[in-house]
């Protein structure tokens, strides 16, 4: 199984242009992928840089044919006259099944001094080879500390909540209506742009213990790579907008996983994003 994790920038490359069906492509050409998790999908944004305002949701769902595409909007503002809305957030594609998909609006405490934007996270729980899985994914403040620190803690609130019932829940109603009891899993893949460095406080507290330690979210690089250094995501080759290459988009897997990882990899040759793609398999 191959989750593929990118924050596509507006589908806007290196060289400046916006390209929908380029993100498709190479991320095709990367990967026979199940689960592709996508950050900055834009919608009705023609002030973005190099977009005329498409509708980028439609045009990688219309692009991905046999996916079941789930929009994850995080921004959604009146638009121009013609009675629009501009919508901007992550994307979760999945050819697996889907059988269940949550929406979190993530916290955003008061932070004036800074600029911001609303923040979520996307999860969808799908029936892969093994067994059921909680795909999330989800693409954090940049500016904020304050709203980045808060964000991490309403991601570990939602995973935890989702494992409690995982292991608590019992079927209560079989009905088709809305109260029908799903299914749930533990098992869970975080993927993301999570807008900091290994050294930040945000990362140290997305990997610390929970209460209840079986509940653990573990860095899939530092589990198949031990002592091996973080290789870049962000500023690769965009040296425009970063001066420097770092790692920011991380995947993190719940413990019981472990068994399963079987190998992660930073794809350094796009330049379709100012991001390159994360691959992890799973077996």
């Amino acid at each position: 199984m191959k989750i593929l994790d990118w924050n596509i920038q507006w589908c806007r490359g290196v060289d400046g242009r916006v390209d929908p069906k380029r993100i498709v492509d190479e991320a095709r050409a990367l990967a026979d992928f199940d689960i592709l998790c996508l950050q900055e999908v834009a919608c009705n944004y023609p002030s973005l840089k190099g977009s005329a305002g498409e509708d980028q949701f439609a045009l990688i769902a219309g692009l991905l044919p046999g996916f079941t595409a789930i929009r994850g909007i995080a921004v959604d503002t009146a638009a121009a006259a013609d009675g629009g809305r501009r919508t901007f957030g992550n994307m979760i594609l999945s050819r697996l099944p889907v059988q269940q998909v949550t929406r979190v609006q993530l916290p955003c405490p008061s932070d004036p001094a800074v600029a911001h934007m609303p923040r979520m996270l996307l999860e969808a729980v799908v029936q892969a080879p093994f067994g059921l899985l909680r795909v999330m994914t989800t693409h954090l403040e940049y500016y904020s500390a304050l709203q980045r620190e808060a964000q991490v803690e309403g991601v570990r609130a939602r995973h935890a909540e989702a494992s409690e019932h995982a292991r608590r829940d019992r079927p209560v109603d079989r009905s088709e209506g809305p109260f029908h009891s799903q299914a749930q899993t533990p098992s869970a893949v975080l993927t993301g742009d999570f807008n900091c460095r290994i050294t930040d406080p945000a990362y140290a507290r997305m990997v610390a213990p929970f209460d209840d330690r079986a509940f653990a979210l573990e860095d899939a690089w530092t589990v198949l790579h031990p002592g091996v250094e973080h290789a870049p995501t962000l500023g690769v080759h965009d040296r425009e907008q970063w001066p420097e290459a770092f790692t920011c988009d991380f995947i993190f897997a719940s413990r019981d996983l472990r068994p399963r990882l079987q190998a992660i990899a930073v794809d350094a040759g796009s330049r379709a994003s100012d991001h390159q793609p994360v691959l992890l398999e799973l077996g």
